[in-house]
């Protein structure tokens, strides 16, 4: 049974939910709307989990100026590895499912030292707006609108990573971004009235050191202090010092849609074309360390943004021995655009005599049927790898009025698949440990748990009925098999459209709980 069409106008989705004022108390949530026919499929499948923690998982590096790991930004921490270390999230017992509607979509969740969710949630309408939420109940403590500049003529707004899809919060609970009018703004909490609000604390101007009309997906730090920044369309990669206001950068003439790392020894950054190491002296000039081309069909396969790697690099710890008192990471990894798509892992520092960069090139999913658009998850020296080939839920149809058709038909899934890899003691290549070939998670950022051996990931299954539902799903770290899996709901407005999954915990409920956006809100899991 095909699923009628579903065309929302570009205003029509902007207005799916009223914006609170700045200055607005409190707004109760009120739930994400259910839409389309509801699902014949289990609202549960599998058993509770028990916790079966990860041995030899060492935590990624603390940046020192970024708030306290993981809650920093929607990798998790500096090195971007998508991992817990030390939180264990729900397990599955009697989970309860809830959530917020506001017509925006949360890319990156990020949580403050009083535990409350500083999100940055978009739409197509008026952009991205800086939201904060209770972490137990949802409702919307404050709200900031951020400065919106429609992308440019030709650009998909639906697939738009720039002014606001990344930020991170600092280790003085503030949120650094960079805004869609090409400035990096500090923002942080107000909490003397008496409801807690956004303020704008710093405006910084790189576009000296920008292409004409070149946007940024992302800024970070490095440790001292000064904000890297890259450019999507042409390349760009710049470091901006806060206390005079100079920048310095490089022109790749590559695309950049993603983020990238930050460790103690450089910069890391991956492009359309390769993987990157930067630094930068007193002058701010970014320096090629080094350059590693990977494999490109040169090909835009149905669920990437680009024709390119679709990851944020990952960095790693040494898999073998004793990683002593270095800060730096030992292997850089990310997915290159072959057919099929492999996982590729680097050397990340210099390389001793007769060492290569290359570590390991190793295929994943099937021919005609790979790609991922985020970011590998790092538990010590595994990595999991999700496929999202095939997602394709939103289409930007420039015909129907200028407005977003997402769907066609909404129960057409992506195509299955997660895999773990693991790099062998001393970076002596790599292995396959298993394969599965049943989870369809279309494009959210999924995320590893060592505290507790589970994967979490955020699925869209094939319903008989024609329904659309869509479940928070937790896989075995070991086997690659499902442990459990409970429904979100239904309809296009609980897809998570490239959303990152966040673990939070509260001494409210005692209990940690997932949280992730979508394209009607935030959602949010916890054990009842």
């Amino acid at each position: 049974m095909r699923t009628p069409h579903v065309v929302i106008a570009v205003t029509a989705l902007a207005l799916a939910a009223a914006a609170p004022s700045a200055s607005a108390a409190t707004v109760p949530a009120t739930p994400i709307e259910a839409t389309g026919p509801a699902p014949t499929v289990p609202q549960y499948v599998g058993a509770p989990w028990k916790a079966r923690p990860v041995a030899g998982v060492t935590p990624a590096w603390q940046h020192p100026l970024m708030a306290t790991n993981p809650k920093n930004g929607v990798h998790n921490d500096a090195w971007q590895s998508d991992d817990y270390t030390e939180l264990s999230g729900p397990l599955g017992l009697r989970p309860h499912v809830f959530s917020t509607g506001f017509g925006r979509t949360c890319i990156t969740l990020t949580f403050d030292r009083k535990g409350r969710l500083i999100g940055s949630c978009t739409n197509l309408g008026d952009g991205p707006a800086l939201y904060m939420l209770d972490p137990v109940t949802l409702d919307t403590l404050a709200f900031l609108q951020l400065p919106f500049v429609p992308p440019p003529a030709g650009t998909n707004p639906a697939l738009n990573t720039t002014g606001g899809a990344y930020f991170y919060l600092d280790n003085r609970d503030r949120v650094v971004v960079a805004s869609s009018d090409r400035r990096i703004l500090v923002i942080g909490e107000d909490d003397r009235g008496a409801s807690p609000a956004f303020k704008q604390i710093a405006s910084y101007d790189p576009t000296p050191c920008l292409q004409p009309d070149e946007r940024m997906p992302s800024t970070l730090p490095d440790t001292q202090g000064r904000y890297w920044f890259v450019g999507r369309t042409n390349g760009t990669v710049g470091v901006l010092d806060p206390k005079t206001g100079k920048c310095g950068s490089i022109l790749l003439n590559e695309e950049i849609e993603n983020s990238f790392a930050v460790a103690s020894d450089g910069i890391y950054v991956v492009s359309d074309k390769a993987q990157y190491k930067f630094t930068a002296g007193a002058d701010l000039k970014p320096k090629v360390l080094w350059k590693a081309t990977y494999r490109n069909s040169g090909v835009q396969k149905p669920g990437q943004i680009n024709a390119g790697s679709g990851t944020t690099p990952t960095l790693l710890w040494p898999t073998s021995g004793r990683r002593g008192k270095s800060t730096a990471p030992a292997y850089v990894a990310i997915t290159d655009n072959a057919d099929p798509m492999d996982v590729v892992v680097y050397r990340a520092g210099a390389l001793a005599r007769g060492q290569k960069r290359l570590v390991c090139t190793v295929p994943v999913f099937a021919r005609g049927a790979s790609d991922t658009e985020n970011s590998l998850i790092a538990m010590g020296r595994s990595l999991i790898v999700e496929n999202n080939y095939g997602y394709d839920l939103v289409k930007w149809n420039d015909v129907i009025g200028g407005g977003l058709q997402i769907g066609g038909d909404l129960n057409q899934v992506s195509s299955p698949g997660m895999t773990r890899i693991d790099i062998r003691p001393g970076g002596a290549g790599c292995r396959v440990v298993w394969r599965n070939t049943t989870v369809r998670a279309p494009s959210v950022v999924s995320k590893g748990d060592a505290a507790n051996g589970l994967i979490y990931t955020f699925e869209n299954v094939k319903d008989p009925s024609g329904a659309d539902p869509w479940y928070w799903t937790a896989v075995d770290e070991r086997t690659g098999k499902v442990a459990w899996k409970q429904q979100a709901g239904h309809g296009g407005l609980y897809n998570n459209h490239y959303a990152g999954i966040a673990i939070g915990s509260n001494p409210r409920t005692k209990k940690t709980t997932l949280y992730l956006g979508g394209v009607g809100g935030v959602m949010a899991l916890r054990d009842g």
